[in-house]
């Protein structure tokens, strides 16, 4: 539309300066003749009749140029606009393809090297950390689906049974009840957690004050005690003062947690060493114990929900929620938390804390 406007103005002026420079030409006397191919006419006249070709020449010419120039912008106008949107094409049909089931659609390299190839590479960014986000997030829903399930098939199995049975007499009731009471409290457990997972992944802390891990070892340490004595398993404590700033009561789960992994994953007669220390700004709690052999490319496997042992869900006691739940705490504290296997077989885990200023 511009280049039509300025043609435009182009030809008026072309065709303006062509009549006054005609008319800028000397002028005969008035009521002169000339013979022109043998014709006599006046110079008046002729003047006039040169100044309208000369006017009429510029407005065909330039006509033709001008429909040249403007055809010429447009064709050039349509193929640079092509090639510079082409690419911000594909981003919204990329866009538009997108939805739950295609999330692996991405925009992929585009031609250009401009904004809009940084731009593509930062949405497919975006895209495939909201593919993981979504990938994360089946897994997990089928798992705790899975966790939950197998309580209630309990205790519909042995609520079926028991009621078919016409002369269960109360020693069967009350067994049954005791299977019913376990399998209830084992959901309770897995809801539980799964409300504390929530809270801490990803959450920022709403109480902060300054916690004494050596004091929240200990607290967590009396409520496995029984347990591991039970299962003759040695303590070892090296408890030095490692002060840190966050919310105590998370803490102190993020302790019972490493602890009740501790002593349920390990073997009858086995061992365990808890560690607390202060290093330069930092603090940590290191928790390591006896156990079945574990494959180092696998321990990291053991922070995902509902991973036992490198394993799925395939122990009969907890959730499998217990290290997502230590790595969401230590992240929710601005830490960090790491694992390795044991030589000879067993686990160490350490959660690296800021210690409090």
């Amino acid at each position: 539309m511009l280049v039509a406007i300025v043609s435009a103005l182009l030809l008026w002026l072309a065709w303006t300066l062509v009549g006054d420079a005609v008319a800028g030409v000397p002028q005969l006397p008035p009521g002169t003749i000339v013979e022109v191919d043998g014709v006599h006419v006046k110079a008046a006249d002729l003047a006039e009749h040169l100044r309208d070709q000369a006017r009429g020449r510029v407005v065909v010419v330039g006509g033709i140029a001008f429909c040249f120039v403007v055809a010429a912008a447009g064709i050039l106008a349509w193929t640079f606009t092509s090639r510079v949107l082409q690419p911000l094409r594909d981003i919204t049909d990329t866009a538009e393809r997108l939805s739950g089931e295609s999330m692996g659609e991405r925009i992929g390299e585009v031609s250009t090297r401009d904004e809009l190839a940084q731009l593509a590479r930062t949405i497919d960014a975006m895209l495939d950390r909201l593919q993981s986000a979504f990938d994360a997030q089946r897994h997990f829903v089928a798992n705790a689906s899975h966790e939950l399930r197998t309580p209630l098939s309990v205790i519909r199995t042995e609520l079926d049974v028991t009621l078919s049975d016409e002369d269960a007499d109360e020693a069967e009731l009350r067994r049954m009840a005791e299977v019913v009471r376990d399998a209830t409290e084992r959901a309770e457990r897995l809801v539980s957690s799964l409300l504390l997972l929530a809270r801490t992944d990803g959450a920022g802390l709403v109480l902060t004050e300054r916690v004494e891990l050596s004091e929240v070892v200990q607290r967590a340490w009396s409520a496995v005690e029984a347990e591991a004595a039970r299962r003759e398993l040695g303590i070892d404590l090296h408890l030095a003062p490692a002060a840190t700033t966050g919310d105590a009561a998370l803490l102190e789960r993020v302790a019972g947690n490493l602890l009740e992994n501790a002593v349920r994953h390990n073997v009858d007669g086995g061992w365990i060493e808890v560690t607390t220390a202060a290093r330069e700004r930092r603090t940590a709690l290191t928790v390591r114990s006896s156990g079945p052999l574990l494959d180092p490319a696998t321990v990291t496997e053991l922070f995902e929900p509902f991973r036992r042992a490198g394993v799925a869900r395939t122990a009969r006691s907890g959730a499998g929620l217990g290290l997502s739940i230590v790595r969401a705490a230590a992240e929710a504290h601005r830490g960090t938390v790491s694992a390795e296997p044991v030589v000879g077989g067993g686990l160490s885990v350490t959660v690296h804390l800021p210690a409090a200023t």
